[in-house]
């Protein structure tokens, strides 16, 4: 029997992304996003606002590249599959939290609202700390990146690197 672990979300940073490394040198980038959406209220016809605040996690190559082109406020695109994680607090009490691991991406915000990316922005991104850059590598062609209208780049995990200013379009 199979399972899915999928989450796909488009929404706004709310705080700029976050790079850290681990102690073997893995990058690892945090930053939250949130989601919106309206609905009617069914008893009193007004219309209503629901906000929901995301984290989500990059790691690797990944995370630098989004820690390179985005700041708080920019739309994004992901896709990734959730993970809760546990610890015991200093008091004894047990924390949770849900995160995103993200496996991809499209950055929606144009570049003249602060879309800035470094000249040569490398895609390889292991999608877990237990896996190392260099044998994170796909066995086919379907995790390549992709680059869409208006020069906003879709990314995957994959061994290319390129230049978003050699893009035509």
């Amino acid at each position: 029997m199979y399972s899915v672990n999928k989450a796909t979300i488009l929404g706004n940073l709310t705080r700029d992304p976050e790079l850290r490394s681990t102690p073997n040198g893995q990058s690892v980038a945090n930053f939250g996003v949130a989601t919106n959406r309206k609905y009617k209220n069914t008893s009193t016809g007004e219309v209503v606002e629901d906000t929901q605040f995301h984290d989500v996690v990059a790691w690797g190559k990944l995370a630098e590249v989004i820690n390179q082109i985005f700041k708080k406020g920019n739309k994004i695109y992901l896709e990734g599959r959730l993970q809760t994680r546990q610890w015991e607090a200093p008091d004894g009490s047990k924390r949770y939290r849900t995160e995103i691991i993200m496996d991809n991406f499209v950055a929606l915000t144009p570049r003249a609202e602060g879309y800035s990316p470094d000249a040569s922005v490398p895609t390889t991104a292991p999608t877990s700390p237990q896996e190392d850059a260099p044998s994170a590598k796909p066995t086919d062609n379907s995790a390549k990146s992709n680059i869409t209208s208006n020069a906003k780049p879709t990314t995957t995990a994959t061994d290319e690197e390129f230049n978003l200013d050699d893009i035509p379009f």
